[in-house]
């Protein structure tokens, strides 16, 4: 009789199959019972109706979005397939958010289709899909379809979204605008449709967007058709500041990240503290990058949810980290992200040293950041967990984003966003600009399968360095709000709350704190095993402790007076202490506090 074990393999063998080509979205009866219950029952598969699953991961955890952002799109073309054929399509406006490149998952998606019944019909994580009865579909020439959604082409969905739309959503409508080649498309169905008023702000729009080239020839056939038309403009003054004025077709995402910057960057400018500019002391610059790299090891990994301490950090950097003759080094995930990120490390110090010299810092992350990505993984592909092939560069699968509703743009489009972005960095003259910006649309693009996150925090700090800004660290204690306002930028558009969260780091250590220890006094936390002392930044008073696990730990305080084991200690401790406050790694209440894995084995 076949084992558990042996059983669910069956099932998974069946799964696999199913699951060629990168399907994710499967109908019940896809499966036998027995199978479907038993990958459901193990977490391989998730039901998201009646009668339709999504493959999902064992290791999710329970709440996990990804999975289900991850089949959204094809769960609602799989699904529209099946219960209306041919005969569906969605929004004008949708078609524009998609040509446009948002690729944010909506809360509730509309589709039209003459055999919809007018019904809202609830998904996963609070999303919905609303089908709209129509009286018939479109002519098909108005139809496109892409990666299985059938949508309006960016001529039939301009000309037939609301004047209202451009209002509300000026980018969108103005980076496909600006993917047009000419007018032909948007003619063909102004002319047919007799739609002089839309002629006249669509005329208009084009003019304020630099293609008065096609304001003239739509004018020119409308009227010669007979049409009055006026031109009058569709956006609100207030977003006159985004338009890019291209003057020339450009890929979607091209276009839309040109826009993003150009209407963001004044409120990264009116929030961020002016530029120190170049370090005088250049030594003493370079020697803070290296001082902070445990700190910054630590976090940034942890961030990306490695389990790493500044132990294991301090381990690698010291060389003791021997995969060669350590088995648990070569399976060690959590050593092998810690070793790579020492060596890219390296790397954008390296980067770091030219760009405070006055090297270009452009140019340098344009011509390194690839090494920088190799450097994070190869440790990762030297032992097996990862193909060399990952070490190639920009991704050329679909990535998505845990817990967001963000999804970043398909991999097709990464090799026109990438050169595209560094173009923005080198015209970009105030470095909080290019540290703040660089940092949210490297993760916006998300060019890599993973790192993107460790990649843009390097790219951040090189930049701040090329104004003479501190390395700055983002804490783990802060990756909520963090995140947060990463999303904030990529969903909302709002730049704000992830510019000021910047400088609020930035700015504790352009404030130069420092910890000094003039007068000791310390105690033990009688039923808290922990000893209590304090430090003086200039007239501010500052709360450590260390626990009684890491004197135990580290300076075999065992069975013996915690007290007496910290004065014995003091001078090591109290360092270790200086070095988290001045990198900024506080607790919320501003104290210090010196866990087990915080001091170097």
């Amino acid at each position: 009789m076949p084992s558990p074990n042996e059983k669910l393999a069956e099932s998974l063998e069946v799964l696999e199959a199913l699951q060629e080509g990168n399907r994710r979205v499967f109908r019940s009866d896809d499966l036998s019972r027995v199978h479907r219950e038993r990958l459901v029952e193990n977490g391989f598969l998730q039901e998201v109706m009646k009668g339709w699953l999504i493959s999902a991961s064992p290791e999710a955890e329970a709440g996990e979005s990804t999975p289900w952002h991850a089949s959204f799109w094809e769960f609602c073309a799989r699904y529209c397939d099946e219960r209306f054929g041919e005969q569906w399509h969605l929004s004008p406006e949708q078609s524009l958010f998609l040509h446009g490149e948002r690729t944010v998952i909506p809360d509730q998606l509309v589709v039209h289709s003459p055999k919809a019944t007018n019904n809202d019909i609830s998904l996963l994580f609070g999303t919905t899909l609303y089908d709209l009865k129509v009286a018939e579909m479109p002519a098909t020439a108005a139809l496109t379809v892409r990666d299985g959604l059938r949508l309006f082409s960016p001529a039939a969905a301009l000309v037939r979204v609301p004047e209202s739309f451009f209002q509300m959503y000026p980018v969108e409508t103005q980076v496909v605008m600006a993917s047009l080649a000419d007018a032909s498309d948007v003619l063909r169905f102004l002319l047919d449709g007799g739609h002089s008023a839309k002629a006249g702000y669509l005329a208009k729009a084009f003019r304020q967007t630099g293609r008065g080239d096609l304001a003239d020839e739509i004018l020119r056939a409308m009227k010669g058709a007979g049409y009055d038309v006026r031109e009058s403009s569709p956006f609100e003054s207030r977003h006159i500041h985004i338009f890019a004025k291209l003057g020339r077709p450009a890929a979607p995402i091209v276009g839309r990240i040109e826009m993003l910057w150009d209407s963001m960057r004044g409120k990264v400018l009116a929030t961020f503290p002016k530029a120190p500019g170049l370090p005088a002391d250049k030594e003493e610059y370079l020697r803070f990058v290296d001082d902070i790299y445990r700190t910054d090891a630590y976090h940034s990994l942890s961030i990306e949810g490695y389990s790493v301490n500044p132990a294991l950090v301090e381990r690698v950097r010291q060389g003791g980290w021997d995969p060669e003759h350590d088995p648990g080094d070569r399976r060690n995930r959590d050593a092998l992200a810690a070793r790579g990120y020492w060596q890219a490390f390296q790397l954008v110090k390296k980067g770091v040293e030219k760009v405070i010299a006055g090297e270009n810092a452009t140019a340098l992350v344009r011509a390194v950041h690839n090494d920088w990505y190799r450097e994070l993984f190869q440790p990762s592909v030297t032992a097996g967990l990862l193909e060399t092939g990952s070490l190639a560069g920009y991704r050329n699968i679909p990535v998505y984003l845990r817990g967001s509703r963000y999804v970043p743009p398909r991999w097709e489009a990464v090799r026109d966003a990438m050169p595209a972005f560094f173009d923005l960095l080198e015209k970009e003259p105030e470095p909080s600009v290019r540290a703040v910006l660089g940092h949210w649309l490297f993760g916006y693009v998300h060019p890599y399968f993973d790192g993107n996150g460790r990649m843009a925090r390097f790219l951040m700090n090189v930049m701040l360095a090329s104004g003479g800004y501190p390395w700055t660290v983002i804490r783990i204690r802060d990756r909520k709000s963090y995140l947060s306002a990463l999303d904030r930028a990529s969903i909302e558009m709002d730049i704000h709350p992830f510019t000021t969260f910047i400088v609020h780091r930035v700015q504790w250590r352009l404030e130069r704190h420092d910890l000094k220890f003039p007068a000791p006094m310390e105690s033990l936390v009688f039923g808290r095993d922990l000893v209590l002392f304090y430090g003086q930044d200039g007239e501010a008073v500052v709360r450590c402790v260390i626990s009684g696990e890491a004197l135990d730990a580290h300076f075999h305080g065992d069975g013996k007076d915690r007290v007496e084991v910290f004065r014995a200690n003091r001078q090591a401790i109290e360092q270790e202490v200086q070095r988290k406050y001045i990198a900024g790694d506080t607790e919320v209440d501003g104290s210090v506090l010196i866990r087990s894995g915080d001091l170097p084995e």
